[in-house]
């Protein structure tokens, strides 16, 4: 008889030796710009969330701080019985006027927020309309569903392929469409234009995951719906990004919906509340994003500087207004090998493959903040040069 364990094992050591092991790096201080990793060393981040630079935001601390001093380290309950603090509420009124809806709620993280969105909302002989390209919380809550709903897949921003999905579901009771505003992988946009007319002519639900747009993208940072200057019905997004870097994910919505997942969604009835001080710290960084626009001006700098510093060094990058800028190397083995040379030039980057993203398609993901200095910035592009020949698939 096969010992299980050891079967693990022995798929962790391939994995080593395929050169697909990832390896964790470990910071021995706060992030930012730039990290001291564990050996004291400190390079340039050119991995991180952090599209503002509010993770380390002395203002974000202190109100954090004040919240541990007044509600304590947490709520010791669901929301429903008694984990529900004055603060909860607090956020929820500011993500709700952030999103332009009538209601939020709050989740300890994005990935909560989805799966408990899209389940709750969608019923035996309903159906959800998914992007190709997804993230892997979408993907995972459109699975929690089981049996009882439809799931179909279009291809990535392929709108006639979604016109037909939503032809196919014309008999269905509910048709949610649900989509990423910004794709982790690509950095490239949902077509919301295109996606909320046709929502429009086969009465369906849009929901937009806004969680790399949120504090990038809009006039105002208020993401993909404020770029483009149109509404859908529900966003969900998060506060482990822009919005503070800590944790936590929401759901803003018309109120009936809110009351529904208050009501129903499995991760708010079974699950602690979120951190008192993760949500002060959250509410901190939309009032800094709200009455500090010029940390958003310089972000869309920064963006555009290292992507035409690349383009002309050689890299073939896509053109997008999104912090996350994907370098596409082919091999996963070859994509983690180049973060850690990249690593010998005191940049931090992350190599991403299979099962990440598809076979053949391995890249490095360098996601860019407004409190890079043109200095960690040139620094990176030296790197990138240095490396070239390298790097090209």
């Amino acid at each position: 008889m096969k010992n299980p364990i050891k079967e693990i094992a022995l798929q962790i050591e391939a994995s080593k030796k395929q050169g697909t092991y990832k390896r964790t790096q470990v910071l021995a201080g706060p992030m930012g710009p730039t990290v001291t990793l564990r050996n004291n060393r400190q390079v340039v981040n050119l991995c991180s969330n952090d599209y503002l630079g509010l993770a380390d935001h002395p203002e974000i601390i202190e109100r954090s701080k004040q919240a541990l001093d007044k509600f304590g380290n947490g709520t010791a309950s669901v929301r429903f019985i008694c984990g529900t603090f004055e603060i909860h509420l607090q956020l929820e009124e500011a993500l709700s006027k952030f999103t332009k809806k009538q209601k939020a709620t709050t989740y300890v993280s994005c990935w909560n927020a989805n799966e408990a969105l899209i389940p709750t909302l969608l019923g035996p002989g309903d159906v959800v309309i998914s992007d190709q390209l997804n993230h892997a919380s979408i993907i995972d809550a459109c699975r929690l569903c089981g049996s009882k709903s439809i799931k179909l897949i279009y291809k990535h921003n392929d709108m006639q392929d979604l016109k037909q999905r939503l032809e196919e579901a014309k008999s269905a009771g509910k048709r949610l469409i649900v989509t990423d505003g910004v794709f982790s992988m690509e950095g490239d946009l949902a077509n919301l234009p295109e996606i909320t007319s046709l929502a429009r002519d086969y009465g369906a639900i849009v929901a937009v995951d806004d969680s790399h747009a949120h504090g990038v993208l809009g006039k105002t940072g208020k993401g993909t719906t404020e770029h483009f200057g149109v509404e859908v019905d529900i966003i969900t997004g998060t506060l482990g990004k822009a919005l503070g870097g800590a944790a936590g994910g929401f759901v803003a919505a018309d109120e009936p919906i809110i009351e529904l997942l208050t009501q129903r969604s499995r991760p708010q009835l079974f699950s602690n509340a979120l951190p008192p001080a993760t949500a002060a710290g959250a509410i901190a960084a939309l009032e800094i994003l709200d009455r500090e626009p010029q940390r958003l001006s310089k972000l869309h700098e920064n963006v555009r500087y290292l992507r035409k510093s690349l383009s002309e060094i050689g890299y073939k990058v896509i053109e997008s207004p999104t912090a996350i800028v994907p370098i596409i190397i082919g091999d996963t083995a070859k994509a983690i090998r180049l973060a850690k040379r990249m690593l010998d030039f005191d940049i931090l980057i992350t190599g991403f493959g299979y099962p990440v993203v598809p076979e053949g398609a391995a890249r490095l993901r360098a996601q860019v903040s407004a409190s890079h200095s043109l200095d960690c910035l040139d620094q990176a592009i030296k790197a990138f040069e240095a490396l070239l020949e390298e790097c090209l698939p």
